[in-house]
């Protein structure tokens, strides 16, 4: 759209997807648990899960890289909320300069290993 006393020439070439660097970690990333739940994070952050970057940055037109989404049809919400929280900690400490424990309820540590073993965080 142009806006007044603009001509097509000095528009701003458009932006799309694909023009960006994928391996770049940019923008957010959707990623919805086996409850239909979203939880929009970071692209950095989601990068913290090996598999989530692989799905992510992979060249072959995967829906994951295209739609900037993935879902965990067997991961559910209080887990997929907690490995969220991880991604978060990670980067915040991964400097190592400062330390901090990640707390884990245990009633949920066994179905949160499963996943975090899924995700290779």
């Amino acid at each position: 759209m142009l806006g007044k006393g603009e001509t097509p020439g000095h528009q701003n070439p458009p932006q799309h997807k694909d023009d960006d660097d994928d391996d770049a970690p940019h923008g957010v990333v959707k990623l919805i648990s086996a409850e239909g739940f979203e939880f929009v994070v970071d692209k950095k952050a989601a990068m913290v899960s090996n598999t989530l970057r692989n799905m992510l940055t992979s060249p072959g037109g995967f829906s994951e890289t295209r739609e900037g989404e993935v879902r965990f049809p067997e991961i559910s919400t209080p887990i997929l909320e907690k490995i969220c929280q991880y991604f978060y900690w990670s980067l915040h400490y991964s400097s190592g300069k400062e330390t901090s424990e990640f707390q884990i309820e245990p009633e949920i540590t066994l179905e949160l290993m499963m996943a975090a073993n899924y995700l290779d965080t």
